[in-house]
């Protein structure tokens, strides 16, 4: 492992959990934060959640939570307001991260 993936997995255990901000609209702002998530709710109903890439790339990630979507995904959020991602992200492009967003923490799948 190289050192700068080393840092990164590093990092992930001990920094901030990632938390989630709602906003209400149907789309994400054009700049996101540099670590928490950001869910889109409009009427009640969240469209789609997004935050940049932990590998450091700062690739911004969207991915859809309504439920005629597909692929789609599921947030969750606990009492602490840490978020929770359902099932993993695997960017198939780019740096090709893949990982889990379990209670605010990035979990790094090998």
């Amino acid at each position: 492992m190289n050192l700068g993936r080393w840092w990164r997995r590093s990092w992930a255990r001990i920094a901030p959990s990632r938390r989630l901000r709602l906003i209400e609209g149907d789309s994400l702002p054009s700049t996101l934060p540099r670590r928490d998530l950001v869910l889109a709710r409009e009427d009640g109903e969240d469209w789609c959640v997004g935050f940049r890439c932990p590998c450091g790339c700062r690739r911004p990630i969207e991915l859809l939570v309504i439920p005629e979507a597909k692929p789609r995904w599921d947030v969750e959020v606990d009492e602490d307001g840490a978020a929770s991602l359902t099932p993993s992200v695997w960017l198939k492009v780019g740096c090709r991260s893949h990982f889990w967003l379990k209670r605010g923490r990035v979990v790094w799948c090998e």
